[in-house]
């Protein structure tokens, strides 16, 4: 912030000062130097009121606070963006959709969340629903096949991660998701949720994320303002001396 105030302030400050030197020559001299200090003024000054009015509102100045006035259109830029450069039916499809498999998409923190208990819970379930529900009844019933719980969620998991990794399931898997991201209701979901968002947006919240993006650079053109209007105010003094 402080870097942005210097590119303000310190400009106008300069041709302030070079106008202050000029009363202190007399003939040519003052001439030339007050010429240079008012145009760099006027470069730097003129400047700065555009940079401030392009986000603020200023009292009897058209136009003034011009993201604030016109955030709705902005808004729509921002969606049309998005759906032209970045989530487009095409692109979306390119990059979500790979049929060589090659995605390789990790899956591996879903199997980890999946509980292989109840899997476990209804493999004994089965197999004491099974012909040899009676024998194993015997021989202390589905409290018999409690020590493979853990045997067997170890081989379950392993198998489910090796089986995702596999090159086939992700070819399965990238094809599934090309179908999905080409469907219209998929593009028509995403819409939704893009203008949802935006519709939480406010005048001050497009302003500010404009401010945050591109104003601490706008302060340049203060600064190239005042540069360029003393050279202009400079030529001028020096034809208005030696013409």
């Amino acid at each position: 912030m402080n870097a942005v105030l210097n590119k303000n302030i310190l400009p106008n400050l300069v041709a302030l000062g070079i106008i202050g030197l000029s009363f202190l020559f007399a003939g040519p001299l003052k001439a030339v130097l007050l010429s240079t200090g008012l145009f760099a003024l006027s470069g730097a000054l003129t400047n700065w009121l555009a940079v401030h009015m392009l986000f603020e509102r200023v009292p009897g100045l058209y136009g003034s606070g011009v993201i604030v006035l016109h955030f709705e259109q902005f808004k729509q830029g921002i969606l049309r963006m998005v759906h032209e450069h970045l989530f487009n039916k095409d692109r979306v499809e390119k990059v979500l959709s790979n049929p060589d498999g090659d995605l390789n998409i990790d899956l591996q923190p879903i199997i980890a969340g999946i509980d292989l208990d109840v899997a476990y819970d209804q493999l004994v379930e089965t197999v004491m629903e099974s012909s040899f529900g009676s024998m194993l009844g015997m021989l202390g019933g589905d409290n018999a096949l409690e020590s493979m719980r853990d045997p067997f969620k170890r081989r379950m998991g392993k198998y489910l991660e090796d089986a995702a990794a596999s090159p086939r399931f992700q070819k399965i898997l990238n094809q599934q998701i090309s179908n999905l991201t080409s469907s219209e209701q998929f593009m028509v979901r995403l819409d939704a949720i893009l203008q949802a968002r935006l519709d939480e947006l406010t005048p001050e919240m497009v302003r500010d994320i404009m401010q945050q993006m591109i104003r601490k650079h706008l302060g340049w053109l203060v600064v190239w303002g005042g540069v360029f209007g003393g050279l202009i105010g400079l030529a001028a003094g020096l034809v208005s001396v030696f013409a």
